[in-house]
């Protein structure tokens, strides 16, 4: 989902409705083992979503076994087409992503997309978090806003892959000082945030972005400085001003979703939504959202349909008027 202050760029979120249409979830022998496809690298923040639902439903009693593979690289474009070839009409597997996935099949045109997937729920929002190495010279976004405006290229952005969230975040805020996309120095880390973090780290790269959950510990332990969160508010927990209080009137936030596989019958979706309704609802899941940072974004199978046909043609025209498709 993606959010700017008075700018036409503005993705609607879909309302919450008919949770009590779902078939109640009979037991956890409907799922003896369940398959967990991560399009992302391990440490990144699908792998950590996809990781905490599957240690939710196990200790939930939901599923019994569970297999988890992680296939990363270029926004999830490489994991999709494998997921796509070798699960198709298998029920009892899911596929994790989000709105990354969404901008990357966008800008680079990829041929497979998420048409064949069966969505089954929107789970959860994230905000992008806005850092620095603790050592840099830029101790704020305003410092940060004087140097992209004083020489761009000087400004190293660390983020995930070409045309996805995080380069649609860089671009926004290298708008609001005046600067075009073409003028960004945007290292892309596409395999996941673990090779981001290091770059940070060694202060190869001036700036980085990522969800607050994967830069958390390394800004707690004084790693990392937060100058700025995309929310439009205040986000408890997150001890950092957004970037609108700040004078930069741009918010984003990134959500994470559930799919089926390709050739699915409805009884097998309304199952698997069934089964994430099941997680949702528990207290261990809330309790997750809550210590995590994460924003309860939860749309049941339809409403995330409707919602997934609205945020790709709303993120299309944003990657077209910023020149990234």
């Amino acid at each position: 989902m993606i959010t700017i202050s008075r700018r036409s760029m503005l993705l609607g979120a879909a309302a919450l409705a008919g949770v009590g249409m779902l078939p109640r979830f009979a037991s956890a022998q409907e799922f003896q083992s369940l398959d967990i496809f991560i399009p992302g690298a391990p440490g990144g923040g699908w792998d950590q979503t996809g990781r905490v639902m599957d240690e939710v439903m196990r200790n939930e009693g939901l599923i019994g076994n569970s297999r988890i593979t992680n296939v990363g690289g270029s926004g999830g474009t490489i994991g999709l087409p494998q997921f796509i070839n070798q699960y198709s009409g298998d029920p009892d597997s899911i596929f994790i992503a989000g709105s990354v996935i969404v901008g990357t099949i966008i800008s680079t045109k990829t041929p497979v997309d998420l048409s064949t997937l069966k969505p089954i729920a929107r789970l959860i929002g994230e905000y992008e978090a806005l850092v620095v190495p603790a050592e840099s010279p830029i101790q704020s976004l305003a410092e940060l806003m004087d140097a992209l405006r004083s020489d761009p290229k000087s400004v190293i952005w660390a983020g995930g892959a070409v045309g996805a969230l995080d380069h649609i975040f860089a671009s926004m805020i290298a708008k609001e000082a005046g600067v075009g996309p073409a003028d960004l120095s945007y290292v892309a880390f596409s395999g996941g945030g673990g090779e981001a973090m290091a770059a940070l780290l060694g202060g190869q790269v001036s700036v980085g972005i990522s969800g607050y959950g994967e830069f958390a510990e390394q800004i707690t332990a004084g790693n990392l400085r937060l100058i700025g969160i995309s929310a439009p508010e205040r986000v408890p927990g997150v001890d950092a001003p957004t970037l609108v209080e700040q004078g930069v009137n741009v918010t984003i936030s990134n959500w994470r979703g559930v799919f089926g596989a390709p050739e699915i019958d409805d009884a097998a979706v309304e199952r698997l939504a069934a089964l994430i309704e099941a997680m949702v609802k528990s207290a261990a899941w809330q309790e997750q959202v809550a210590t995590r940072g994460w924003s309860d974004q939860y749309l049941p199978a339809a409403e995330f349909a409707t919602y997934l046909a609205q945020d790709i043609e709303a993120t299309r025209a944003v990657l077209v008027e910023l020149g990234l498709a």
